[in-house]
This record gives structure tokens, sequence and C-alpha cells, in this order.
């Protein structure tokens, strides 16, 4: 992927290579992971050691949450990228 472009100031932005984005996504692969297993491979000893609390399932949605948050993060505030041209102003002052 490339950079995208903001519309609203039309600046480039870090798009799919902002680090937010990436930080997301593998929380929200394994948020994802913990609430399968939290509602498949749960069982009655599992939730007897954690005092009938099905962690698996809420540290998931967690983690979802949080994912989530990251993700409007980077959308409320992109990253704006330099251009060569606005670099070389910077520059000369």
């Amino acid at each position: 992927m490339t950079d995208s472009h903001d519309t609203s100031t039309g600046k480039k932005t870090a798009g799919a290579f902002d680090i937010r984005i990436i930080i997301a996504m593998l929380i929200g692969l394994y948020g994802v992971v913990l609430v399968i297993t939290g509602l498949v491979a749960t069982s009655d000893a599992d939730l007897d050691k954690a005092d009938g609390i099905n962690i698996n399932l809420w540290g998931g949605l967690g983690m979802a949450v949080v994912a989530a948050l990251f993700l409007a993060w980077a959308r409320l505030r992109p990253i704006v990228v330099e251009t060569p041209d606005e670099r070389e102003e910077h520059r000369r002052g």
C-alpha cells in the first residue's frame, strides 16, 4: 500500500504505514482469538479457577475495544507526511 491522501487538508497521510494501525491490527487479531477461545474452549474447570469469570472472553473484548480506539485515533488524527517540496521549503526558512 502507498500513502493515502487526506481530502480535507490536501496533504498526504501515513495511511497503512501508521504504527497505530499496525498495533490495532495485532491487538485486534489477538482479541478475536481470545473471544473465540472464550466462547468455544472454556471449560468449567477454567471458570472455577477464575471465580466464574470467563477471562478469555472479557480479555478479548477488552482488546477489541482497545484496537477500535487505536483505529479511531489513527483515523481522527492522521500523521501528515511532508512532500519533498515542503521539506525544501522548511530548510530554506
